[in-house]
């Protein structure tokens, strides 16, 4: 009778083990740009991020946020609907237009990014399992570091790396603020090297592209996001994918978030199964 009461003594400990809850932390207002950097004070204040992160679990994946806002105006942020859900989610602050150029912009996300490369293990975190997501101009950002793999290889970093992008709403023409700072209209469309839909390539990490109603959309967005989708696809990349949200306009995160989230866990474990 006492190894019957043993046994399930142990049982029970298993499983309270296993249904442990999961504690978070935050790590708030850390500088990206490594000691050494030539930061100017408007470079002090805004090259931050916030870690919000696991304490009681390891290998957790990480998604990096880029917050919207046309490159002009927003602050860092770690979406309500990000939390609680056993991963790390690294809010990252940059520059705005006009106080540096468009191209200063892209190249603080990538500086985040690295940052975030380097050190997430440090957290607890897998560096085989960073995604990179954002609204709008965040979306933007995260298409151009990772399909322009010279952002990040200035940190010894290959793009590839990346588990995964998923943009909300991204521009995947030359962003319409690179655009104004050259005297172009919103509603004249370029590609060039500012452009996502200039680096297509075969070899890119997975590609999740999500987007509000065709008819609700700013300028075209659904469409600058259709043609990706089918100019990556043409170049052989087979694992872009393209979500409408019918009904949304470019305010479209609350539906999107769970698609994010799903796709991270989709990831997570093909990658794991892959590594095992």
């Amino acid at each position: 009778m006492k190894r019957c009461f043993f046994v399930l003594y142990l049982i029970l400990l298993k499983l309270s083990a296993n249904a442990q809850v999961v504690q978070y932390n935050t790590k708030a207002n850390v500088s990206y740009y490594e000691e050494g950097s030539r930061l100017d004070s408007y470079k002090k204040k805004r090259c931050t991020l916030d870690i919000y992160y696991p304490e009681n679990k390891s290998d957790f994946a990480t998604v990096i946020w880029f917050h919207g806002g046309g490159l002009t105006g927003g602050e860092k942020e770690v979406p309500e609907a990000l939390k609680n859900q056993g991963i790390a989610v690294v809010g990252v602050s940059y520059r705005l237009s006009p106080k540096v150029k468009g191209s200063d912009v892209i190249e603080d996300a990538s500086a985040a990014t690295a940052w975030v490369f380097k050190h997430i293990k440090e957290f607890g975190g897998n560096e085989k399992l960073i995604f990179v997501s954002g609204h709008s101009a965040g979306g933007y950002l995260g298409m151009m570091l990772t399909l322009n793999k010279a952002y990040l290889k200035k940190y010894n970093i290959d793009a590839n790396q990346v588990a995964g992008v998923i943009p909300f709403s991204g521009h995947t023409i030359t962003h319409f603020t690179i655009r104004k700072e050259r005297g172009i209209r919103d509603v004249q469309a370029v590609v060039d090297e500012f452009a996502p839909l200039f680096y297509v390539r075969a070899d890119a990490p997975p590609l999740l592209l999500i987007t509000g109603d065709r008819d609700l959309e700013l300028l075209g967005r659904y469409e600058e996001n259709a043609y990706m989708a089918r100019m990556m696809k043409l170049a052989g990349h087979n694992a872009t994918s393209l979500i409408e949200l019918g009904g949304y306009g470019h305010n479209m995160t609350f539906p999107a978030f769970p698609l994010l989230l799903k796709e991270v866990t989709r990831r997570t474990e093909e990658i794991v199964n892959r590594l095992n």
